[in-house]
């Protein structure tokens, strides 16, 4: 096993990745840390494969993985942590933003520190406000349902131990959460480093406003399937069973309520001209519903083949 894996995924960033490279090997290099580059090519209609090539064919620490279309930085990152066998895992971006100087000092704190995770803080970035102010929206609103203080989730520089990356699955837009993944895999080290946050010097940024949209959403399915996904009858059994019970409860105070009306010989209003009554039927069907959704869910999810899966950390005198 190598000291550290570089990832990096790109989209159209051919003026970037030679000068990005042999910053890289400089910095290691002087450090004395073995390394590999990954570069993982996500769809790139211009010459960044052709230079990906190119690098690879003259140093056989640089590897390449490319994408037959774009399927999204998640996608790329995955792909990149399967293969990657460094003893430390590096992301970063290829545009140049992020600094390879600050490596060896997130290397030293993976391997003698004793972090699982270390996160990149853009204290002082150079984005216009159109994406600072969201982002800012953003952090707080993930620190608040994670737990984790981090101050920049989405910050692209991160340093893992290789035990992390390989025990986590990223998919759909969920690299902006992999400290939160992280966290409920078990991984409890998890701390930020302040980096520098160079401007832009090649080409335009592949993220639009969409992304802040995107990202709550991803926000609240990975809140979700974290924790409910091996157990989904406690959240819709629940919401089922007390709606359900609410409906049933209204119908029979309105019954007993006409009952009562029929003994004291006051005025009696028929149980469906009220339309209370067909509030309280709908709040039953969408009980029954919500409690057969979680019956289903506990099914699918004791035959899904990965259920069994847990991460163990250590084993004693166990046959092997």
């Amino acid at each position: 096993m190598i000291n550290a894996s570089i990832v990096i995924p790109l989209l159209n960033e051919q003026d970037s990745l030679k000068e990005l490279a042999s910053w890289i090997d400089r910095v290691l290099t002087a450090h004395q840390i073995s390394y590999e580059i990954i570069f993982v090519d996500d769809g790139s209609t211009d010459d960044s494969w052709q230079i990906i090539e190119q690098m690879s064919a003259a140093d056989n620490r640089v590897k390449g993985i490319k994408f037959q279309r774009n399927y999204g930085k998640s996608a790329a990152l995955n792909t990149a942590f399967n293969a990657a066998i460094g003893e430390v895992v590096f992301t970063m971006d290829a545009d140049l933003q992020d600094s390879p100087d600050e490596l060896p000092a997130l290397y030293q704190m993976i391997v003698k520190e004793g972090y699982d995770l270390v996160s990149g803080w853009k204290e002082k970035r150079h984005d216009p406000l159109s994406k600072t102010i969201p982002t800012k929206l953003f952090n707080w609103a993930t620190r608040k349902m994670s737990g984790i203080e981090l101050h920049d989730f989405n910050c692209g520089l991160k340093a893992y131990r290789s035990k992390v990356i390989k025990s986590i699955e990223v998919y759909g837009e969920m690299h902006r959460y992999i400290p939160v993944i992280a966290k409920w895999a078990g991984f409890k080290k998890i701390t930020e480093k302040s980096v520098t946050h160079y401007e832009r010097k090649f080409g335009v940024s592949k993220f639009g406003l969409e992304r802040f949209v995107n990202g709550f959403l991803d926000l609240l399915t990975i809140t979700f399937v974290s924790r409910f996904g091996k157990r989904p009858m406690h959240f819709f059994g629940f919401i089922g069973t007390l709606m359900f019970m609410l409906g049933g409860g209204v119908s029979i105070w309105l019954i007993l309520e006409k009952i009562i009306n029929i003994y004291r010989h006051a005025y009696v209003r028929d149980v469906t001209d009220q339309p209370l009554f067909y509030l309280a039927l709908i709040s039953m069907v969408i009980g029954t519903q919500l409690f057969l959704a979680g019956f289903l869910g506990e099914l699918i999810a004791r035959n899904s083949p990965h259920r069994n899966t847990y991460l163990i950390e250590k084993e004693l005198n166990l046959p092997k």
